[in-house]
């Protein structure tokens, strides 16, 4: 079985769509088939704190041959653009790497350093540092937790992201309005009001809508990819 670890169901829905024989267990894990290959699909939340106890809970109880963390990231670096892949070399065993290297050979997929930061990291010069200052491509929240629970149970771990803003087409809203790390949940009175206080807000929120699913797309391809063959 392959265990593929999202944030969120936003991120996951298009894949969960694809899968063949779908069910769910009371712990939320969705299972299904990806031609043939058994696939068990769970969401980490957003954030160390909520992934730590999710990533722990699940591997506890289930036995996966490998897991691929998956998901958005933000990119750090001016030359991604939106729907690129990212193959974080440091979080992703080698051989699977260097096997997923080969089979998304025809997609836009870089291979480079991932930053997982205890915020939400929005402005052009938090992204600009990170790159700086880690050499990192990308930022998410979740993956160096997954990455130290899956070391510490000898679990071979692919790390595939989806950039679904850049410094170019950052978020539309203050992080804080888009989502509520504390209650994992966007506060709908929180964003309605910055929305009603910044009109504009409310094109740009549309157009982050289809930033996302371009990506949300783009990853549901290659992680089809991936599952066929590795």
């Amino acid at each position: 079985m392959i265990a593929v670890s999202f944030a969120l169901p936003t991120e996951s829905s298009d894949l969960v769509g694809l899968l063949r024989d779908r069910k769910s267990d009371e712990e939320e894990i969705i299972r299904g088939k990806i031609d043939n290959k058994e696939v068990a699909i769970f969401h980490t939340g957003v954030g160390r704190k909520s992934c730590a106890a999710r990533i722990d809970n699940f591997l506890r109880a289930q036995l996966p041959r490998m897991l691929i963390s998956s998901g958005f990231a933000g990119g750090a670096r001016e030359d991604l653009q939106v729907g690129d892949l990212l193959l974080a070399e440091n979080f992703s065993d080698r051989p699977l790497l260097v096997e997923a290297q080969r089979i998304l050979a025809s997609s836009h997929v870089h291979v480079g350093k991932l930053f997982t930061s205890s915020t939400i990291v929005d402005s052009i010069d938090e992204r600009n540092k990170i790159a700086r200052e880690h050499n990192a491509v990308a930022v998410d929240m979740e993956t160096e937790c997954i990455a130290q629970a899956c070391t510490a149970r000898q679990l071979r771990m692919l790390s595939l992201r989806t950039i679904s803003d850049t410094p170019r087409q950052p978020f539309p809203a203050p992080p804080r309005a888009l989502f509520d790390i504390d209650n994992q949940r966007t506060k709908v009175a929180r964003l309605s009001f910055h929305l009603l206080t910044h009109p504009t807000a409310i094109w740009r929120l549309i157009g982050f809508g289809s930033q996302i699913r371009k990506a949300r797309a783009t990853l549901t391809n290659a992680m089809v990819a991936l599952i066929k063959e590795l």
